[in-house]
């Protein structure tokens, strides 16, 4: 076995014995998906989303490509793919990294301070800084839409999941 498949393999246990509900997309490591709950004290408290992770071949020196699978109202996610703009994962990704640093820092990070100045969801970021109580309202309502409540239940598999730059052409 090879060093990114130990590394691979090890950061996978490593993220199921944290507690979180992953569920293997095949006999693979390289694709599967974590329930992930929002971050407590947040506007995003209560929330719980299924996030498609795909490591790369060369994991971990490469990042990890995530995405909302479920519909979730943020700046830097792109309400239709699920696309994350996280700069950690996709421009300054390290391999002292790993897929615990993802669910427990990164994406709670994001959720608890977004950034519209380079938003995905144009409409999320203008309203953030137009209206923010308007903002909050709308990223609470959303919260009660939980097709991937339990990873076993369907859900909205046909979106495109890239780990692509989020800095683009408005």
């Amino acid at each position: 076995m090879s060093s990114p498949s130990k590394r691979r393999e090890m950061d996978l246990m490593k993220l199921m014995m944290s507690d979180y509900k992953v569920e293997m997309v095949n006999d693979g490591m390289q694709e599967f998906f974590v329930e992930f709950r929002g971050p407590t004290e947040s506007i995003y408290q209560g929330g719980v989303w299924k996030v498609r992770v795909e490591l790369p071949d060369a994991y971990p020196y490469k990042s990890p490509s995530i995405g909302f699978i479920n519909k979730i109202y943020h700046p830097n996610v792109d309400e239709m793919s699920g696309s994350v703009c996280l700069d950690v994962i996709n421009q300054t990704w390290s391999p002292m990294f790993d897929l615990v640093n993802v669910f427990e820092v990164f994406l709670p990070q994001l959720l608890l301070y977004p950034n519209p100045s380079d938003p995905l969801n144009g409409e999320a970021a203008a309203l953030m800084m137009r209206d923010h109580p308007a903002y909050e309202q709308k990223v609470k309502g959303g919260l009660g839409y939980h097709p991937c409540r339990h990873l076993a239940a369907p859900c909205r598999v046909d979106i495109a999941i890239v780990g692509r730059l989020c800095t683009r052409a408005t």
